[in-house]
């Protein structure tokens, strides 16, 4: 009964070939928050107009490390506050500087972090006083593990996204990249189990 948005969301690119050996995970959405977004992200793309502001999404190459930064520092205050903190992040690489630097002070802070890293992580784990509460697994099988999840205690208001962005400077800060909320709570249980 008139016009609505559909917007698909995903972890990984429409690759044909990749397709057949990564595994990825995607939302079919028809938010109105999240189609507003994504009409802006095609307005900023075509060089049309850049937006004052997103709705729900995180994306890059402004506006992501700064999102992922607040995320993690409410992990902290949480922690400083004598509450539970958690973080776990899956994703292939975790190389960027300021990216560890954060999860160190997180870790100082008291947040248990879990990092699900599939390729290369220069976070080094174990070390006294810096990254104590900090483990690394990595997940290998058939198909290559492709899916960003991120997951973010928040006092029991837990939150959880997806995208196509890694903890690297490529992609926090000289590609276009989103991530996105997952909302709805059975899809967002299906995320923390992967």
């Amino acid at each position: 009964d008139g016009i609505r948005r559909y917007v698909h969301l995903g972890t990984g690119n429409y690759n044909d070939k990749t397709a057949k050996i990564y595994t990825d995970c995607g939302i079919l959405t028809c938010s109105e928050l999240i189609g507003a977004d994504a009409t802006a992200l095609f307005n900023m793309l075509s060089g049309y107009s850049e937006p004052a502001f997103w709705n729900r999404l995180l994306v890059s190459p402004i506006w992501l490390r700064n999102g992922f930064y607040h995320l993690i520092d409410r992990e902290i205050v949480h922690a400083k506050q004598g509450k539970k903190a958690l973080i776990v992040a899956k994703m292939n690489s975790l190389c960027d500087k300021g990216m560890i630097a954060k999860l160190y002070e997180a870790d100082n802070a008291g947040v248990e972090i879990h990092l699900i890293i599939r390729g290369i992580c220069c976070l080094r784990t174990g070390i006294p006083h810096i990254s104590e509460n900090i483990t690394v697994s990595s997940i290998v099988g058939t198909f290559l593990e492709h899916s960003r999840i991120f997951y973010f205690y928040n006092d029991g208001d837990e939150e959880v996204y997806m995208g196509s962005a890694d903890w690297m400077h490529r992609n926090l800060d000289r590609r276009v990249e989103v991530v996105f909320p997952i909302e709805d709570p059975d899809i967002r249980e299906d995320a923390k189990h992967i």
